[in-house]
């Protein structure tokens, strides 16, 4: 029986960005540009092309522009239609009414307390998570990291997560898989690991911010303490549910840029820009010019 279709996304989006004060105290990091296009529309893009419909948000207070961005701005919109202007490049910030939910996530207590706020809309469906702050670009002509995950998903149903490999010197700063049997992109998971030292991790795949998770998450999440930092941790509860449901690895074909950090997001707007053929060639004559 083909399993479920994932239709559903959560986005944890409440944090603080204090990494980034003083630009994050307004105006939330997740709708800092990468060039012309917010951090969160990167992610939603990625859902929509996977085929998910409905972006359930879990914010915070001061977070409620992120939910305005993918609204009608009525005002905007009229004055350029006077003026002429073309409207298509608000097109991806539109969406269907009902298929942009916001819930709160009333107190800190980590990803895992975030995902679990979510749990009275997913329901009993299976879902994503996209954590906006990892920026997943896709090579040339090739598909978004959720696509390849669900493509992965329909073969083989139950729980996977997104990894990249990086080198072995790198891995006690991320979560690590334990891995099993390989068949391509795709690696069965025997175990998650969180900051491993180097000479302790299973391997070098990290997981990389995107989740496909069966429902029952939620309830391992409900009667879960807390874990590293104090705080409810997703990692505990994926780590219970392995061996009790298949779960696999999807090692993304593709780039990976962390735009938690400042360095990552210049990284990513770089990237971004050069890639771009309405401005790339200006882009990088800029940047050699800077680099003399």
């Amino acid at each position: 029986m083909s399993p479920k279709p994932i239709r559903k996304a959560v986005f944890p989006v409440a944090g603080l960005g204090t990494r980034f004060l003083p630009a994050t105290k307004v105006v939330p990091k997740e709708l800092l540009p990468v060039v012309d296009r917010p951090l969160i529309q990167y992610a939603v893009d990625e859902a929509r092309e996977a085929g998910i419909e409905q972006m359930i948000f879990v914010t915070g207070r001061g977070k409620t522009g992120i939910v305005e961005h993918f609204d009608i701005a009525f005002e905007l919109e009229k004055t350029m239609s006077e003026r002429g202007k073309d409207l298509s490049v608000l097109d991806c910030a539109r969406a269907t009414p009902g298929d942009v939910i916001a819930v709160r996530q009333q107190v800190p207590l980590g990803l895992g307390h975030a995902i679990w706020c979510a749990r009275a809309i997913v329901g009993d469906e299976p879902f994503a998570i996209f954590l906006p702050d990892e920026l997943m670009v896709a090579r040339e002509g090739g598909s978004g990291c959720m696509k390849q995950m669900v493509e992965a998903y329909n073969q083989v149903g139950g729980n996977l997560i997104s990894v990249l490999e990086v080198p072995m010197e790198q891995v006690s700063s991320y979560g690590v898989i334990d891995p099993g049997a390989s068949n391509g992109a795709l690696t069965e998971v025997k175990g998650l690991v969180e900051k491993p030292p180097v000479a302790e991790a299973p391997s070098n795949k990290i997981v990389s911010g995107r989740y496909i998770l069966q429902p029952e998450v939620m309830r391992v999440l409900e009667n879960q303490g807390k874990g590293a930092g104090g705080e409810i941790q997703l990692t505990d509860a994926m780590a219970k549910m392995i061996g009790q449901q298949p779960f696999h690895a999807v090692t993304f074909d593709g780039a990976r840029y962390d735009c938690g950090s400042k360095v990552g997001f210049v990284e990513a707007t770089l990237a971004i820009a050069l890639s771009r053929p309405d401005m790339g060639a200006e882009v990088r004559a800029i940047a050699l010019d800077l680099l003399k």
